[in-house]
């Protein structure tokens, strides 16, 4: 019997390059909540490379943790780990609230350790939540997942830095739609193998291009060092402070509740249904990895979202070359070298090649959605509220600035609130009361036939 797509192990070179793909798609995202934390304490040019390539080196061991798996822990999917950006908003809050900087990342450590244990001993508890995610829930998740994720790929497509005079420039917006020419270009016209590496050769190709433009930057390959270690405990040992560690608990369950809609999404697109087993055992895998994180000097690690496109988008599905792609995060750990190649291409390559990861996404959400049974006025209603809930943050960013810190943390992530809405409303419209439930109308402005015959 030939093996499941998702445990195919491809040649050697197509397991590379299919590798370096997903880490070329993921590399912003883990490399920006480093960068962000370490300018907040005001960490040296060296410590930040240090910082940033630690967070790297355990992004690769908690991506081998989830698609090789041990025992229970794994979710043996083809998914990415890596730091989660919805930590970076407390973890900015404790440096502030810190006195003496140099201990921030230790007690950001110390709260990432105990975040990690507990979610680790709830993850059995949280997965039980699977039959509350019927299509018309996931579909909407995973819309809502790619739709959440294009505003980080146009971010990227107007250039490094918002503060700058350039930002925006036709020059990185040319650069951008350069970009996603050559990739759309490579899979019309292209097949087998060049079709499925589109978005590597994208890449490549827009950095190359953007050379002559003086916006490819070679110097952080100079800088680098070949071979570096994140020693454990480099910032110092683990401090454990109450209010840093409820803060991290609140981004743990954000965090836990992604990935549940993360592996749902993913388990569909694959076509191996992600069952209360498997989310368990991704969970253990996210959790188990984010408390082993700050041993390295990492951070709260969780399943990338932007990978589903790459897997949506090229129909690669096998475990096996994201756990490629996370031996190349290791080795960018401990030869800061080669993290710097990655570094290397442009912000705005990485933004026109976003658009096409980032909207196969939500392409994959909405044919889940067309299996949800949108015929029916109730499946109609929760999709509608639920894409509108969650879309609030993309689209009023400061709808919540009169809110505790605390709540932001939840509310600020359209994917959880969205997520939590749509269970809440299937749960209303399609569990409680549903003898009563009325069949006739097929959408939601549409009156049903007691209406009609009122009038």
């Amino acid at each position: 019997m030939a093996a499941h797509p998702v445990d195919e192990k491809l040649p050697a070179l197509k397991m590379a390059t299919s590798g370096l793909q997903h880490v070329a798609a993921m590399y912003a995202g883990v490399v920006a909540p480093p960068l962000i934390v370490g300018a907040a304490i005001g960490l040296s040019g060296a410590e930040l490379t240090f910082l940033t390539g630690a967070c790297l080196f355990t992004a690769g061991l908690a991506t081998f943790l989830q698609t090789l798996g041990i025992w229970k822990i794994g979710a043996r999917l083809p998914f990415v780990n890596g730091v989660t950006f919805a930590g970076v908003a407390p973890m900015t809050a404790v440096v502030a609230s810190t006195d003496d900087k140099s201990d921030a990342l230790p007690i950001i450590f110390g709260a990432v350790i105990v975040a990690g244990l507990l979610g680790f001993l709830a993850a059995p508890i949280f997965s039980k939540a699977l039959r509350f995610f019927p299509p018309v829930v996931t579909g909407t998740v995973i819309t809502l997942i790619g739709v959440s994720l294009l505003p980080v790929a146009f971010g990227w497509a107007q250039g490094p830095n918002p503060k700058a005079d350039d930002y925006g420039s036709t020059t990185y917006l040319t650069l951008a739609g350069i970009t996603l020419l050559i990739v759309l270009l490579l899979r019309r016209f292209t097949t087998g193998f060049v079709k499925q590496i589109a978005v590597l050769l994208g890449l490549v190709a827009g950095t190359l291009i953007a050379i002559p433009f003086g916006v490819t930057d070679f110097s952080p390959v100079g800088d680098a060092d070949v071979i570096g270690f994140p020693t454990p405990f480099h910032f110092g040992a683990p401090q454990f402070q109450l209010a840093a560690i409820l803060s991290l608990c609140v981004v743990m369950v954000v965090s836990m509740t992604e990935s549940t809609a993360d592996m749902l999404a993913l388990g569909e697109i694959v076509e191996r249904p992600a069952d209360e087993k498997t989310i368990a055992a991704g969970l253990r895998a996210d959790t188990l990895g984010s408390a082993i994180s700050p041993l390295f000097n990492g951070f709260m690690c969780s399943a990338f979202a932007q990978n589903i496109g790459l897997v949506a988008m090229t129909k690669i599905r096998s475990r096996f070359v994201v756990a490629t792609g996370g031996a190349f995060l290791v080795l960018m750990g401990l030869c800061p070298m080669a993290a710097s190649l990655i570094a290397v291409v442009p912000r705005p390559v990485l933004g026109g090649a976003g658009v096409v990861l980032f909207g196969s996404v939500a392409a994959s959400g909405i044919q889940t959605l067309v299996r949800a049974g949108l015929d029916r006025d109730n499946n109609v209603l929760i999709v509608a509220v639920s894409l509108a809930v969650g879309m609030i943050p993309i689209t009023a960013p400061e709808f919540y600035h009169s809110f505790p810190e605390t709540a932001k943390i939840v509310l600020d992530s359209g994917i959880s609130t969205g997520c939590v809405t749509a269970v809440v409303l299937n749960l209303l419209f399609n569990h409680i009361g549903k003898g009563r439930e009325a069949q006739d109308v097929t959408h939601p402005m549409e009156a049903g036939e007691e209406i009609a015959a009122a009038h």
